[in-house]
């Protein structure tokens, strides 16, 4: 398949009109859609913005890649566009991006539409190319100008194929011995380095990457084997010989790759995007070996330790994110059960059989009983990987049945993840016969012996103290005070919208709920009504001043009804992403009125999860209903009013 049986030239748009990186994805998205390509605009803008909310596609050089693979898409397609004023894009390089790429991959597909959309990413690395792109006039150019070098590039790589195979001939052991493996490089040189690029994604980053580091590699005359991690699957698989000649190991990525098979091996683990900007520093410390040596868990399956290195306080929010969601799907699955057992409970008895199984299933001998040991066993695992995750949970077990509660759950899995590393570090001095027994027996022995003795000599006491001590507390607030506390916690809710500000305020109130016997929704109150708002907020500002929004986000906006009700938060998070300063400062306001008029009001939620549908499950339905109606109106009319009239293109 050729890149311009995806690049089609009726999509292509040789001047954008758009000012704004949000505008120049929806001026991206508009074409796509004309072409028939898309059977959901709003869809797949959301996939887009998610995207980059991991990480710019801005990916420097004047080039930006935004790309999404969702169902939306109901062919493959690249959309090709250039500005010759230059769009800031929130580039890696910080400079104005001129060239757009656009590309759209439909689930489920084939992986042939990946594999050209990698040769594309591969060309955009030569700027003698690019500058030939930004010169054409026409969508014919255009294509002519990629048909061209795609069919250079296919004759370079049959070239290189052919000589490693000539090379490699006289230690073939028999004609049908496997083809020779390309190494990139100097034949003669006798440094070679192994790399593994990846990106959430799969589709662009992950194979400019690989271009990037194997051009500079020829360049710096350093052999080298890269293996990809795309969409499609681990492509061009290391193998042990080559990791065990290298010098070193580069793995740029963001997202987890398979490592054990690194341990013992000096590896470099960067971001995907410095494996496209910074090839020669990542090449230059692998060679030298000069990159941290990796110490392995005694795993052989994918789900490594991260691939990020980052600060003290990132490495703590990922851990402590890993374990909150895993947790959620228990919170929300046995919060609608428990929820829903309420309501039947109004009008039936406690005694009745429906009453009861439900609550059996999600209340605390069911979903609810797993919530802490869960929470607790993914942070150990987040730190120590699988050898953590069953310490961690008997961890979160011993404080669920002490009372220590949340905190003790928390406690317990940073206790046994670091017990692990501890542990992986004592042992490496064994003799190497005895590496088989670490992950069956010594690792599950020692580590759930020292876990359980701390938990039980010092944690669970410890946290029981504190956590009964901060349930008093809040159970004889004043007035003042609790209404203090609901504004805070509503107004976390939208600070991040899903965030560790967000997450935060959501687990502190899941805590409280889950030790006073699931009956204290005091503080769920809050933080419902706070997370309720901002999708609401967006829905009515995007319903009453339709002059401030594009029509895709207006019909955006219609859909952030139900997700509003529904408690989804992050329902808002896309507008967010576009307009961070008007729309996260008006949903904190009217988030954190509606969470301080629950306190206020005395309202009670005993449900942990389910919006407006279990708002009649709580103290005062009406009330609380009135709580989140001011709330998204505060915020509504703010951004609304603050927001500047959309101009016509």
């Amino acid at each position: 398949m050729k890149i311009t049986d995806l690049m089609i030239q009726e999509t292509m748009i040789m001047e954008l009109q758009a000012t704004t990186k949000e505008g120049v994805i929806d001026e991206l998205i508009a074409s796509l859609a004309a072409s028939g390509r898309i059977t959901d605009a709003k869809l797949f803008k959301e996939k887009i913005l998610e995207r980059e909310a991991q990480s710019s596609t801005g990916i420097g050089g004047g080039i930006a890649m935004p790309h999404a693979k969702t169902k939306a898409v109901s062919e493959a397609t690249v959309v090709f566009a250039k500005s010759s004023a230059g769009i800031d894009f929130a580039s890696l390089d910080e400079a104005p991006a001129h060239i757009f790429f656009l590309i759209a991959a439909p689930d489920g597909a084939g992986n042939m539409h990946l594999r050209t959309l990698a040769a594309l990413s591969r060309l955009l690395i030569e700027s003698e190319f690019i500058e030939q792109i930004m010169s054409a006039k026409t969508p014919a150019e255009v294509s002519a100008l990629f048909d061209a070098k795609q069919a250079e590039a296919e004759a370079q790589a049959e070239a290189e194929a052919k000589a490693a195979a000539v090379k490699a001939a006289p230690k073939a052991a028999a004609p049908q011995a496997e083809p020779a493996r390309i190494i990139t490089g100097n034949p003669d040189s006798q440094s070679f380095v192994v790399a593994v690029t990846a990106c959430p994604t799969g589709i662009a980053h992950t194979y400019m990457a690989e271009d990037a580091l194997k051009k500079k590699a020829k360049e710096m005359g350093v052999n080298i084997r890269v293996e990809t991690n795309g969409s499609e699957g681990a492509q061009n698989v290391l193998t042990a010989d080559e990791i065990a000649r290298a010098s070193g190991v580069i793995v740029a990525a963001d997202k987890n790759v398979e490592m054990e098979r690194f341990s013992g091996k000096p590896v470099l683990q960067r971001p995907v995007s410095d494996g496209i900007r910074k090839s020669e520093e990542l090449i230059r410390i692998a060679v030298a070996g000069d990159a941290p040596i990796y110490r392995g868990s005694g795993r052989n399956e994918e789900g490594s330790a991260p691939v990020k290195s980052g600060s003290i306080g990132s490495k703590i929010y990922k851990d402590l994110m890993n374990g909150i969601s895993h947790m959620l799907p228990f919170v929300v699955g046995g919060g609608i059960l428990l929820a829903i057992s309420f309501l039947i409970e109004q009008v039936a008895s406690p005694d009745n059989p429906l009453v009861k199984l439900l609550q059996s299933i999600g209340g605390g001998d069911g979903a609810f009983h797993f919530l802490i040991p869960i929470l607790a066993g993914f942070i150990a695992m987040s730190i120590g990987d699988r050898p953590a995750l069953m310490p961690g949970m008997v961890g979160g077990l011993m404080a669920l049945n002490s009372n220590s509660g949340f905190l003790g759950g928390l406690a317990a899995g940073f206790l046994a993840g670091y017990v692990v590393i501890m542990l992986r570090r004592a042992f490496s001095g064994l003799p190497r016969t005895l590496d088989g027994l670490k992950p069956i027996l010594l690792y599950p022995v020692f580590s759930l012996l020292i876990t359980g003795a701390v938990m039980f000599f010092l944690f669970d006491p410890l946290f029981s103290w504190i956590n009964g001590g901060l349930t008093d507390a809040l159970n004889n607030l004043g007035t003042g005070n609790k209404i203090l506390l609901g504004l805070v916690l509503g107004g976390m809710m939208a600070i991040d919208m899903g965030g560790p500000f967000n997450k935060a305020a959501y687990t502190f109130a899941i805590g409280v709920f889950t030790s006073s016997g699931n009956t204290n929704g005091m503080m769920m109150a809050a933080v419902m009504a706070g997370g309720m708002v901002p999708p609401l907020a967006i829905a009515l500002a995007t319903s009453f001043f339709k002059n401030k929004f594009t029509e895709t986000e207006r019909k955006s906006g219609v859909t952030n009804y139900v997700l509003g009700l529904s408690f989804i938060t992050e329902g808002a998070i896309p507008f967010a992403a576009a307009d961070p300063l008007r729309v996260l400062t008006s949903c904190i306001l009217g988030s954190a009125v509606a969470g301080g008029l629950t306190q206020l009001w005395n309202l009670n939620v005993p449900a942990p999860h389910g919006g407006v549908f279990v708002a009649f499950l709580s103290s005062n339905a009406a009330l609380f209903l009135l709580a989140v109606l001011i709330g998204s109106v505060i915020s509504g009319l703010i951004l609304g009013l603050w927001k500047k009239p959309i101009t016509a293109k």
